[in-house]
């Protein structure tokens, strides 16, 4: 029994030696390598093809001239940095990324703190956020219409026309002026009688141009009486409507101007001064006999017609504008968001050692909020050094210069009328330069917040 039980243990000879622990780790390590290669490799591929590659060839590429044929060095960096449209795309990206991720944030912040304790703050954000749903280029539309000069189409300026307007009515009658030289004579936009006025004698004020929208609820003229030891007078549209009638007397159905200023003046001074009636008559004192009656430019200047928000001064802060109306509400929501992870007893506490809400917010709620803010920023500085599509659709031509942006003039430079690829290659590595720092500092903060 001990021979067969030792012929079999050495028909089956000696047991193998165990695996060592580490073998077996770093074959199943290897196994797991390649498996995940393989399931990474399609996006790898597509990485390599639609980043790596174009970076790549920009680098490449910017290194030529515009054909591609000859070598040129840094000569395409040199004319980045000199090149005086660049220049300015450069001054104004600088604005943008100073100017719009700092406003987007603040108003975010304001948006997130007030509307925590309202009702009806959920459709306030709602509200505030939208704009996010909207595409770039409908917004450029939108504001390209709000940015409308004429006050009766853009919004911007219908409502500053209507602030100035409050504060400075328009004039009564603007273009409003003589029919002819033989009465009035023009200077300065303002109308003087061409002979001194009497005390006791009506005078005469005819004038044409006034337009229909502004005679609407005008009273028919009527000719003013002679009053002793005063100037008297009427002012009126000397237009008969189907024509007829005679020039410089007041007809039938001729219609008063009411609200014109109507001025004494001898020497050069004012001495007197009236305004014209419903009925279109004035009365002056007796100080202004023997002077020339003076109808001022104020009666007829033409209306305010607000501010050039698309012009070359203002091109880049109305176009930074409407960035912030569509951005701050992304802001608002991420904020709102860090806002409700805030423990409530550090505010609480805060207010019971006799802090006010501003020094609450300031000390306690803005601290808190600090990582939060820095995701919000870093995200928006990234975000408008690739601003285009606003700056193209909303600038119109005679302002585009002005408010170029790095990456307009990469589009304009790589497919523009002048077509310089070269250049076009060099701007787009400089646009990733400047993009690097702030992408370094954001892998920095979530590699921080991940060993939290």
């Amino acid at each position: 029994m001990s021979t067969a039980t030792a012929g079999g243990a050495a028909a089956s000879g000696p047991p193998a030696p165990p695996i060592p622990p580490s073998k077996k780790i770093r074959g199943t390590s290897a196994t797991r390598l390649w498996v995940a290669g393989l399931f990474l490799l399609p996006a790898l591929a597509l990485l390599g093809a639609l980043v790596v590659y174009p970076i790549g060839y920009s680098v490449y590429r910017s290194l030529f001239d515009a054909s591609g044929n000859g070598f040129v060095g840094v000569d395409n960096y040199h004319e980045v940095f000199t090149d005086d449209r660049i220049r300015t795309a450069l001054k104004n990206n600088v604005i943008w990324v100073v100017v719009a991720p700092s406003v987007a944030t603040a108003l975010g912040l304001v948006f997130a703190v007030l509307t925590e304790r309202v009702r009806w703050g959920t459709a306030f954000k709602l509200v505030v956020f939208m704009p996010m749903a909207i595409s770039m280029l409908a917004s450029g539309i939108i504001f390209r219409l709000v940015y409308e000069q004429n006050p009766d189409r853009g919004v911007a300026n219908a409502v500053w026309v209507g602030v100035h307007d409050t504060f400075s009515p328009p004039a009564p009658f603007p273009g409003a002026h003589p029919r002819d030289g033989s009465l009035l004579t023009e200077s300065h936009g303002a109308f003087t009688t061409r002979a001194a006025v009497r005390a006791g004698t009506a005078t005469v004020l005819p004038l044409v141009g006034a337009k229909p929208a502004d005679m609407k609820g005008a009273k028919d003229a009527i000719p003013a009486r002679d009053v002793a030891g005063k100037v008297t007078g009427t002012v009126w549209r000397d237009f008969t409507r189907g024509g007829g009638g005679t020039p410089g007397k007041i007809d039938q159905g001729e219609k008063a101007l009411e609200g014109l200023t109507v001025e004494a003046v001898k020497d050069g001074r004012t001495v007197a001064s009236a305004t014209s009636a419903a009925d279109g008559t004035f009365t002056l004192p007796a100080a202004a006999d023997g002077a020339l009656l003076r109808l001022p430019a104020s009666d007829f200047a033409a209306p305010y017609g607000g501010v050039d928000w698309l012009g070359p001064s203002l091109v880049t802060p109305a176009i930074i504008g409407a960035y912030i109306w569509m951005w701050a509400g992304f802001a608002m929501v991420l904020i709102a968001a860090g806002l409700a992870s805030v423990p409530r007893e550090l505010l609480e506490a805060a207010r019971v050692d006799g802090a006010n809400e501003w020094q609450v917010f300031r000390r306690v709620t803005v601290p808190l909020l600090a990582p939060v803010l820095a995701v919000v920023m870093v995200t928006l500085m990234i975000n408008v050094l690739k601003i285009f599509d606003l700056v193209y659709i909303i600038a119109p031509g005679a302002s585009l210069d002005k408010a170029n942006v790095l990456a307009l003039q990469l589009y304009q430079s790589s497919f523009g009328t002048d077509v310089n690829q070269g250049v076009g290659s060099a701007i787009a590595v400089f646009l990733l330069v400047l993009v690097l720092p702030v992408m370094y500092v954001n892998l920095r903060r979530i590699r921080r917040e991940r060993q939290r």
